[in-house]
């Protein structure tokens, strides 16, 4: 025991005498553990009190009258998470209600999450959008009963909204972009994916005010096309993350666009765009060669070695990289990658189904990333487990080799990435 400590025991100080609440505020203020935080108020009703105000977050499962009592307690709150398990969920779940104790209990809030909140709708997005001006995250994926007249709601009523994410909100439609445009324009990541009613003049319609767009989602955006996608390459210069997942209408033209005008992209995701050729990537890689760290352009049916030569020889900072079901690429592709001195940074690589690969295509690729941490090589009929045992492969000491397994579950490293 310390002589200070020894010191108030013989005094019979008492702590909460002698410091302030400001300087008890301070002391929990160096406190960056969670649990230690939680213990701070365990000490006495003061110190509780004390530690409810200062609060900044807060996850909670929780009705109507709990809800208020927690606003009332923590009046600092700046993050909520309501959000729901796809898995687990309770009955009635999040409900408009509650929404409207969120509006009038929780408002200095910047930072809302109700993705999977399915029995909302949009008189619950009215009631937030009254009472949320300070708001700037909002996620409400997979809130299937959302609407334009909910998400006009937020737009006129949170001007400083800058992320937003729909996913899965099929009813969503143009008119929401519209809305974006006229209210937010300082929104930086919108996610749409599955909105299947978007089109190429909502997303024209959105950056004629949102042009500090620096990620956007309209994976599996059906409507989307090249059009769209010069819309926003040509406004967002600033754009560092685009997912096009399965936009079949996406080809050449919106490849060269952002080779044109996103320097800085570090994220692309292409898979399923079967009408993107080896000409418009090579442009791309041109251009962002220095900032491309993720690039996922699976089922890009026209691309060859000549585009992943190119991708794998100048993108440096690669880190991630799927071309699964790329037929036409071979072990040329790989070739001269480890004469010309190069060494990659790449950690991920999905090359499955690919069946014009072998074990002497991965000989010289391992020859140039000496970093990989993860390798699927399922469904390519020349490279096996057994194939690499024989020609004596050695990966890297931490890498994971995928061999074997169903094509049609999920990865979750490839989905960490991209």
């Amino acid at each position: 025991m310390s002589k200070l400590n020894e010191e108030i025991i013989s005094k019979g100080v008492c702590i909460n005498e002698t410091l302030t609440d400001d300087e008890l505020r301070s002391i929990l203020s160096k406190l960056d553990n969670y649990k230690d935080k939680e213990g701070f108020g365990l000490v006495c009703k003061k110190w509780l009190y004390l530690q409810s105000t200062e609060r900044m977050k807060l996850c909670a499962r929780a009705g109507p009258l709990m809800l208020k009592k927690m606003a009332a307690r923590f009046s600092k709150i700046v993050e909520l998470d309501l959000s729901q398990s796809l898995s687990r969920s309770f009955y009635p779940g999040v409900t408009d209600s509650d929404l409207s104790v969120v509006s009038n209990g929780f408002t200095s809030l910047q930072t809302l999450h109700l993705n999977n909140c399915k029995g909302i709708t949009d008189k619950g997005l009215v009631e937030l959008g009254k009472g949320l001006p300070r708001l700037q995250s909002l996620d409400l994926s997979y809130c299937r009963k959302l609407t334009d007249k909910g998400l006009t709601a937020i737009a006129e009523g949170c001007p400083n909204l800058r992320n937003l994410h729909l996913v899965g909100c099929r009813f969503i439609t143009d008119e929401t972009l519209i809305a974006l445009s006229k209210n937010c324009p300082r929104l930086e990541a919108l996610a749409l994916q599955g909105c299947i009613n978007i089109t190429d003049s909502g997303l024209s319609s959105l950056v004629v005010k949102c042009r500090k767009i620096k990620f956007l989602d309209v994976s599996k955006c059906t409507n989307v096309g090249d059009a769209g996608i010069l819309s926003v390459s040509e406004s967002c210069s600033s754009l560092t993350t685009l997912k096009l997942l399965d936009c079949l209408k996406a080809g050449d033209d919106s490849i060269y666009s952002l080779a044109r005008s996103c320097k800085n992209l570090e994220t692309l995701v292409i898979g399923g765009c079967r009408n993107i050729s080896d000409a418009s990537i090579k442009s791309l890689v041109f251009s962002c060669n220095h900032k491309l760290k993720f690039l996922r352009m699976d089922w890009c049916l026209s691309i060859s070695d000549s585009a992943l030569s190119c991708i794998l020889s100048l993108c440096k900072n690669l880190e991630a990289l799927d071309i699964g079901c790329c037929e036409e690429v071979t072990d040329r592709a790989f070739q001269d990658l480890a004469s010309s001195g190069f060494e990659s940074s790449l950690k991920i690589l999905r090359i499955s189904s690919c069946p014009k690969i072998t074990v002497f295509g991965i000989t010289k690729l391992l020859e140039s990333c000496k970093t990989l941490e993860y390798l699927d090589v399922r469904s390519c009929p020349h490279i096996t487990e057994w194939d690499c045992d024989q020609a004596g492969l050695l990966f890297p000491a931490y890498c994971k080799v995928n061999f074997t397994g169903s094509l049609s579950g999920s990865d979750a490293l490839i989905d960490m990435f991209v």
